[in-house]
């Protein structure tokens, strides 16, 4: 007998539909979606008997009723960068509680990135990460490959056993492939796969020029118990105003480097993703350079991919006479296209200012005009997703400097509370980032709430108010610096391919 699955009493929300309704799922997939005020159990469940006694094949399955009391149903988020740092660092963090964060944040699939120990430079090593997530049951996990060897920066015989449909994307992410001739051949052999090249843009030589700077900053921060994950320094007792100048000094000095090594890159990895004809991810873009180039990259595409994007800003105008933003990227071919995501965390932070100068990660949160340029990029269809860099470390290795923050079980909340409660984008394209648009980029039937597509599903409050407590996180990383922070936004229930796994 099959098992059929009916959300009733909920808000229906993607990036097509926001409007009150049920979804009737069977064995795994949504089998039908319907508009309207479904609110009473004995009716909604009359109307998927009748669903599926017309199918026939159905008929008899046994039905659970799912109440969502009002709640906002859309489609489970998709995170195309995270680290759960498994195999080798599991003390940061592993497959099963990275699995844990990932669903209490309502994310149904994620992509890992190889920088674990060892570095995952196979299919055998990526295979062996999916066959174990897949054991724990929750989110679905893609792990990806370097693009070199070991992140040796010599060779990329390996990419030549790589299967699209089981690693869709290749990144040497940590840092960046410093050979432009390696890069180009590495780039090559992904487009004749049809593999997405995920790029941290980052000039090797002025990441260097970069590390001297901040390490000064770490010894003083050290010294006076000042954390690498923000916090205001009036947090600390008795912190001479001199010692936080030359902190923050060494830090700006650092990030300027850091910007430019961002710039330079960027368009760097676009003319050899022109060059090798593949598709070019841009990862935790955070610079107006950056977004300037990527956005130059997308209108100076083929004519065919031109008048897709000029139809899309037609589209959009149309759109804005209805207050609803709509950006869907084009599917992916083989040939040479451009994407790209940005961070939670810098769409919402500010590094230039207390009190998160001192938040280290890579690249750096920028500053204001940075944050407030990635928005309009976000706005005007320029940004393609949303992915957190989710990037958990101890908290012994954080005051040491290791960048980045744990930021899977904030996103929503993040994100919802700076983009949709501030009006700078509606809902439905909201989901779109974090839903519809990683799924297309990924090549996945997910994202949306139709007809035939995978039923991972999570339920919201976007209305409801909550503090950030990391100490509550599922992930073993606890530095963020959102902690103490009142977000608009909560996961409740996330459901993958019909399952509930999850409910708050």
């Amino acid at each position: 007998m099959s098992k059929a699955l009916v959300i009733y009493n909920a808000r229906l929300l993607d990036e097509n539909c926001d409007s009150p309704g049920c979804i009737l799922v069977v064995e795994g997939k949504i089998r039908a979606v319907f508009q309207g005020y479904f609110t009473d159990a004995g009716t909604t469940r009359a109307l998927a008997e009748s669903v599926l006694k017309e199918d026939g094949s159905d008929e008899g399955a046994k039905i659970e009723m799912f109440d969502a009391q009002g709640l906002t149903v859309t489609p489970a988020f998709i995170d195309m960068h995270v680290h759960f740092r498994d195999p080798g660092l599991t003390q940061k963090e592993d497959l099963n509680s990275g699995l844990h964060a990932a669903i209490a944040g309502g994310y149904g699939t994620v992509v890992c990135m190889p920088n674990t120990s060892p570095v995952v430079s196979s299919y055998e090593a990526a295979m062996d990460v999916r066959r174990r997530a897949a054991a724990i049951g929750l989110a679905n996990v893609f792990q990806s490959v370097s693009i070199t060897e070991n992140f040796e920066g010599k060779s990329i015989e390996h990419l030549k056993s790589l299967v699209k449909e089981d690693v869709p994307l290749i990144t040497e992410d940590g840092h960046e492939v410093a050979s432009s001739a390696l890069m180009l051949e590495g780039m090559k052999a992904a487009a004749e796969k049809n593999i997405i090249v995920s790029c941290h843009c980052e000039d090797p030589d002025l990441a260097a020029a970069a590390r001297p700077h901040r390490q000064h900053a770490l010894s003083i921060m050290e010294k006076w118990h000042l954390p690498a994950w923000g916090g205001s320094a009036s947090d600390s007792d008795d912190i001479p105003p001199e010692v936080i100048q030359e902190i923050d000094e060494s830090i700006t000095k650092a990030n300027e480097l850091l910007q430019l090594a961002e710039d330079i890159c960027t368009e760097r990895n676009i003319q050899i993703a022109r060059q090798a004809g593949c598709h070019v991810h841009m990862c935790h873009v955070s610079t107006v350079g950056a977004i300037e180039a990527i956005r130059r990259a997308k209108e100076e595409l083929s004519d065919e991919a031109a008048d897709f994007y000029t139809g899309m800003a037609d589209a959009a105008y149309e759109a804005s006479r209805d207050n609803v933003d709509f950006f869907p990227v084009p599917a992916v071919e083989h040939g040479f296209s451009v994407t790209c995501e940005v961070t939670p965390h810098h769409i919402a932070l500010t590094g230039t200012e207390e009190p998160d100068i001192r938040a280290l990660v890579n690249p750096p949160l920028r500053s204001e005009e940075d944050r407030l340029f990635i928005i309009d990029a976000i706005r005007d269809g320029t940004v393609d997703c949303i992915a957190t860099d989710h990037a958990p470390h101890t908290l012994e290795d954080k005051a040491k400097g290791a960048p980045g923050f744990t930021g899977i079980e904030t996103s929503y909340g993040v994100c919802n509370t700076v983009l949709v409660k501030e009006g700078q984008i509606s809902a439905r394209r909201l989901s779109q980032l974090m839903s519809s648009n990683p799924a297309r980029i990924l090549g996945l039937n997910k994202g949306l709430l139709k007809t035939g597509y995978d039923a991972d599903l999570t339920v919201v409050n976007p209305d409801e108010q909550w503090t950030v407590d990391s100490k509550l996180f599922c992930s073993k990383g606890k530095a963020t610096p959102f902690d103490g922070k009142k977000l608009y936004g909560r996961v409740k229930a996330v459901f993958i391919n019909g399952r509930n796994v999850f409910q708050k």
